[in-house]
């Protein structure tokens, strides 16, 4: 069985600083506990000279665009940490139980609506203060950490100020600007910067883990553009080959302004089906627990008592529910406007004749076209118009006035 980093895709430096910082924890562990802490020769022999705390600290940030691996090098990380050699081995309870979400010591926080609440962290602050149960590390990884409201961000970094002595933070954000991480929290972690892994590499693990025939991966790991999660879902899932086929198709349906926002109307409703579709079974099933566990269905004064008092909890899950659907159906149109990035960045890498591979390849044909008649600064107006969209969704623009006047500007140029 491969170790926990291996799915770390193209991030050689990274994996190293996490390797000498579990080794360096491990270290921390046999001096405070020589005897507990001595689980066998390839704890001790594995990382020779290591000293206890060298390279290790207790809050870290995981930098990186999309698709770069984020939430997974913290993963792997949250592992080692477990690991009961201090290396990641991938095959001992502490890994297995913390790679599958099972270890009762790691907490993953995975903001499902447009933000992480300061009622969430003061629970999980609370909670991770207490001593870990396998006598390793109590550790907390918050992917998308950029989402945490200024009163969470001010919750969190009160903990990273004065830690309880076996408790680890693992941050997930795309970069440390202050719109993305707080100045005051930036200062106190260390940060593990990852970059874009290459189309070559993710095609490698595509092969390897998921068993994806070579060319279907080159060409997925391509059309993703590095991110790995894309890929895999381009490889494997066939309506969102069809949702992609569809957003290529926009550029020459732009014929004028009706086609602009009717082309606009149908990636926005396109979005908001595969968001709907993505979460209607989470939902359901939300919302059968709640009104089971307030006694629906049975019978007496006290069920009807309780279900009578039930509006406010059920008014509180809808809520929730529809900033999931929202993020859902934002992330989802994100999917469709980095595709189409990709295609106006082939027309003007065409129009320059740069000697890059083009991300798109079955639509190279049509990007040629597009470069001949736009040149390059028509075809860089219109891919800085996407990008300019995709920036003025995430400032919470209304989708359909930021898409729709992204259409009318790759309309006219």
């Amino acid at each position: 069985m491969p170790d926990v980093f291996a799915d770390l895709v193209g991030q050689d430096e990274a994996v190293a600083t996490l390797r000498h910082a579990a080794a360096a924890a491990a270290a921390v562990l046999r001096a405070a506990h020589p005897v507990a802490a001595g689980s066998g020769p390839a704890e001790v022999e594995g990382q020779p000279g290591v000293d206890p705390g060298a390279g290790m600290t207790h809050a870290w940030i995981f930098t990186g665009p999309p698709g770069s691996g984020r939430s997974v090098a913290a993963r792997a990380f949250a592992a080692a940490l477990q690991c009961a050699y201090g290396t990641g081995c991938g095959e001992c309870p502490g890994c297995h139980t913390t790679m599958t979400g099972t270890h009762a010591d790691v907490r993953l926080v995975v903001p499902e609506g447009l933000s992480i609440g300061v009622g969430e962290m003061r629970a999980l602050v609370l909670r991770a203060a207490s001593t870990p149960s396998g006598g390793r590390w109590q550790i907390v990884i918050i992917e998308d950490a950029d989402r945490l409201t200024e009163a969470a961000g001010n919750a969190l970094l009160k903990a990273i100020e004065e830690p309880p002595p076996r408790t680890v933070f693992l941050l997930c954000a795309p970069s440390t600007h202050p719109d993305d991480v707080s100045v005051t929290i930036r200062s106190r972690c260390r940060v593990v910067p990852l970059r874009q892994p290459p189309a070559a590499a993710v095609a490698e693990v595509l092969v390897r883990r998921d068993g994806i025939a070579p060319d279907v991966a080159q060409w997925a790991a391509a059309a993703a553009q590095g991110h790995v999660g894309r890929a895999r879902r381009l490889a494997r899932d066939p309506e969102a080959r069809q949702r992609r086929d569809a957003v290529l198709a926009v550029p020459r349906r732009l014929t004028g302004v009706g086609a602009a926002l009717d082309a606009a109307s149908a990636l926005i409703e396109a979005a908001e089906a595969e968001a709907e579709a993505s979460v209607a079974e989470a939902d359901a099933a939300e919302r059968a627990a709640l009104q089971t566990a307030l006694g629906a269905g049975g019978t007496g004064r006290g069920a009807a008592g309780a279900m009578r008092g039930a509006a406010g909890q059920l008014k509180d899950l809808e809520k929730r529910q529809k900033s999931r659907a929202t993020r859902a159906q934002r992330d989802a149109l994100d999917r469709a406007l980095v595709d189409l990035a990709g295609f106006y960045r082939d027309a003007l890498t065409m129009a320059l004749r740069a000697p890059v591979a083009p991300v798109h390849t079955d639509t190279a044909a049509m990007a040629e076209a597009g470069a001949q008649k736009w040149d390059a600064e028509g075809a860089l107006r219109r891919l800085e118009a996407v990008l300019e969209c995709r920036a003025a969704i995430e400032a919470n623009v209304k989708p359909r006035i930021a898409v729709e006047a992204m259409m009318l500007t790759l309309w006219k140029g």
